[in-house]
Order: structure tokens, then sequence, then C-alpha cells
């Protein structure tokens, strides 16, 4: 198996795992992470899908992932702030059930 292969194949289970994160657990901490967690997924299958030739590497997809861990940290931090406050409001470490 080549390098490439072995970092989309962790990318994979680390985009799994979010997303199981994301649907089945309803604290809002660990949701948060979940997201972080598939965003991550994301960043590794770029960095993993940037060498396109031999001896090549494409700089864009770098240049992208640099961008979206800036980004990121900055949604992650608003996140935290607004869970907090959700907390303050409500008292509740997590979201409410769907009534439908």
């Amino acid at each position: 198996m080549t390098q490439a292969g072995l970092y989309t194949l962790a990318a994979s289970a680390l985009a799994g795992i979010g997303v199981y994160g994301l649907i089945v657990r309803r604290h809002l901490l660990r949701r948060i992470l979940a997201l972080n967690l598939l965003g991550n997924a994301v960043f590794l299958l770029l960095v993993a899908l940037a060498r396109r030739h031999p001896g090549y590497v494409d700089p864009v997809p770098h240049a992208m992932v640099l961008t979206g861990i800036v980004v990121a940290v900055s949604a992650t931090a608003l996140a935290l702030v607004l869970a907090r406050r959700y907390y303050a409001e409500t008292g509740l470490r997590h979201l409410p059930e769907d009534e439908g």
C-alpha cells in the first residue's frame, strides 16, 4: 500500500468516527469535537492527494489546509462560546430531542 493510500484510509476512518459522533452523541462538546475530527479528516485527505505525480507536490491543497485550520480554530472557538452560553441560559449540556 502506498503512503497516499494509507493516509486516505486513515482519513476515511477519521471521517467515519466524526460522522458517527455527530449522529449519535447529543452532548454539545462531543458534537463539536466530532465536527473537528471530521474537518481534520478532510485536511488529511487533501494533503494525501496533493502529490499527483512523482517528484511534484501541488502547493494549492497545502495552502487550502492552512487556511482551513485557521477557519476551523475560529469556528471551534465560536461553537464553544455558543455552547457555554446555551448552558448558562438553559442549564442543559445537550440538545433537546425533536418532538415531531
